[in-house]
């Protein structure tokens, strides 16, 4: 599929090409020939995983952007539902990301030192210098579908922390205490901490033992704190009754389109992703299924799956019962840039703030999704749907 550039063919209401570069030279504008980057950082840091052990450092600065307004340029939590693909892709490439290399993972307390780890975890922006190596931006765009984009980007000399970063106390705590990095994930997920915030304090290796804290690349501490938050909740859960009805959740953003089914079952969970012709990486409808069974054993891992189960399984923990999960997301081309796995997280918890659809039959429950799905494809035949329909289970057969 060619771009139609100005005629704007593709459907959409700009050319997100064209707005990305747009946006990215009014960033490089701001820099000129400056070998010195000032700006608060809202804050946004990811470790990258490449060559690891030794990896990658990108630390996000929007130029000359301070105060409170830098916090717009990476909120997951208050974008959703209010930001458009558009907004967030602006805001993303009015950043510009620098980049250290070589720093040893299992060397934490160089950035902590500088303070550059502390600077993941504060309440606020930080106002920040960063030194360019040899002023040359690299006017390049990254996409993912775990994490976040980046704008253009720089190789950094230094990174100069100009004022003391203001961190949670339960984060302060944690880093000075000696516990298992699993025990300070659930500590701060008690503490009402952003799911974030220990996204990032456990990247760059401010929780665990203190002997064995390492830096971890942020795709690999996103699944995890998923990961280790849902089986702590799931733990809880199994040992609670069932729930009595069958109930269909529905919410939308960025052209994503999920449905939640929970069915009185234990625990067993399926993920079903419809992605539609011209969709990111789909030239034609593409389906995919997997399933969870209730030990825990999965087909393969997902960051987008852990992602959608994390916030499932907080409702149940939230309803005090189990729940087989049925959960259906289809993705549109709508959906023209990856922006992370961030909005399946928060669109699925938001579906629960919605009222449900209430049935009797689980097959009636399907058949509802069915009629809403935007593509035409029969759920009913897809492989984990037709496994749960026709598998029956001892209480069934007791029962005869």
């Amino acid at each position: 599929m060619k771009c139609k550039g100005y005629k704007y063919l593709c459907g959409l209401p700009s050319c997100p090409i064209l707005d990305r570069f747009r946006n990215i030279a009014v960033t490089v504008s701001k820099i000129k020939s400056s070998d010195k980057i000032q700006g608060a950082t809202p804050p946004s840091i990811v470790v990258g995983e490449r060559n690891y052990p030794k990896v990658s450092l990108v630390y996000n600065v929007p130029p000359s952007v301070i105060g409170e307004e830098a916090k717009d340029y990476e909120n997951p939590e208050i974008w959703w539902g209010k930001k458009s693909l558009s907004d967030i892709l602006s805001l993303r490439t009015s950043m510009i990301s620098s980049l250290l290399s070589g720093i040893n993972v299992n060397n934490p307390e160089v950035l902590y030192e500088k303070e550059v780890s502390i600077t993941a975890v504060a309440e606020k922006p930080v106002l920040s210098e960063v030194y360019s190596e040899n002023k040359e931006i690299i006017p390049k765009l990254k996409f993912d579908g775990i994490l976040l984009p980046r704008g253009p980007s720089l190789k950094a000399k230094d990174i100069k922390i100009d004022e003391n970063p203001k961190v949670p106390k339960p984060i302060e705590k944690l880093i000075t205490d000696d516990v298992k990095a699993q025990q300070a994930i659930l500590e701060l997920y008690n503490n009402k901490q952003s799911v974030y915030t220990i996204i990032n304090a456990l990247s760059l290796g401010l929780l665990g033992k203190r002997k064995n804290r390492k830096i971890v690349p942020t795709r690999w501490a996103i699944t995890a704190v998923d990961t280790t938050l849902g089986n702590f909740m799931l733990k809880e859960i199994k040992g609670l009754d069932t729930i009595s009805e069958i109930f269909v959740y529905y919410n939308s953003y960025l052209g994503n389109y999920f449905h939640i089914i929970l069915f009185p079952s234990k625990y067993r969970s399926i993920w079903i992703e419809i992605w539609h012709p011209l969709s990111l990486w789909a030239n034609e409808l593409v389906v995919s299924d997997l399933s969870e069974d209730y030990w825990g054993e999965y087909d393969f891992l997902d960051g987008g799956y852990m992602a959608a189960r994390m916030s499932t399984i907080e409702k149940l923990y939230e309803m005090r019962k189990q729940a087989g999960i049925i959960i259906i997301r289809e993705i549109t081309s709508e959906y023209y840039a990856p922006v992370g796995n961030w909005h399946i997280r928060e669109t699925v918890k938001r579906a629960f703030n919605n009222s449900p659809v209430k049935f009797d039959k689980l097959e009636d429950a399907i058949k509802y999704v069915n009629t809403r799905l935007r593509a035409k494809i029969n759920l009913f035949e897809i492989k984990s749907i037709k496994s749960l329909i026709t598998q029956r289970t001892i209480d069934e057969f007791l029962k005869k």
